[in-house]
């Protein structure tokens, strides 16, 4: 029931209350399941994930959850690579890359080599990259995953889009427009094939072409 009026209020985007509801859960759980439960562990999650929404980070509560649930579990390659994108969004890159790189170790021997999740450990490296403005690297890892994802997913799945996208903000940055224009051109047709020209992802895509132009002084372009 706690956990049911955590998720409840954390809807409406009441944080404390959904702290309070989530904190309760454990006490109970540990009690009734004993402390190697994954329940336990995803109870702990929860509460991570509502500090990390307030901006605190919380890494205890994924401490637990990876003792409860062991080190080769998938959701504790999740924990790794959740933990690595609050590192990044703290500008704390070197912590980031090792969280996200123990989580594409553990994606890697638990999923192997060919694998969307996979894909998404090499996207997760190649943001941190990027905000560092190792470009080169960047777009190595990057192109990893795309090419993964031309694997093992359709080529007009929403995440090939979203790699091509990838790409072109790395090449965006990189001052390189015309390869950023075709990158982002590739995503956008993707995503009106498969959302249709009414979607808010599809509006990303005009929106980061027009960035390109207005960084290019191409400003009627931009507009169009």
């Amino acid at each position: 029931m706690s956990r049911s009026l955590g998720i409840v209020y954390g809807l409406e985007g009441k944080n404390e209350e959904t702290l309070v509801q989530f904190q309760k859960a454990p006490e109970i759980q540990l009690q009734v399941l004993g402390s190697e439960h994954p329940n336990v562990a995803t109870s702990y999650t929860n509460i991570g994930n509502v500090y990390s929404q307030q901006g605190k980070y919380q890494f205890s509560t994924r401490t637990a959850s990876i003792r409860v649930l062991g080190s080769e579990h998938p959701d504790v390659a999740d924990l790794y690579n959740n933990t690595g994108g609050e590192y990044d969004s703290q500008g704390k890159y070197e912590q980031a890359l090792v969280q996200h790189q123990k989580s594409l170790e553990i994606r890697l021997r638990v999923f192997g080599s060919q694998h969307s999740d996979v894909a998404r450990s090499y996207s997760s490296i190649a943001n941190v990259y990027n905000a560092q403005g190792e470009y080169e690297d960047a777009l190595l890892e990057h192109q990893k995953s795309l090419d993964m994802r031309l694997r093992v997913l359709d080529s007009e799945h929403p995440h090939v889009a979203a790699s091509y996208s990838n790409i072109g903000s790395v090449y965006q940055a990189q001052g390189k427009y015309d390869e950023a224009l075709l990158q982002h051109q590739k995503s956008l047709e993707i995503k009106l094939r498969v959302f249709g020209s009414e979607h808010l992802d599809v509006a990303d895509s005009y929106h980061n072409i027009g960035n390109v132009y207005t960084e290019q002084g191409k400003y009627t372009e931009a507009l169009i």
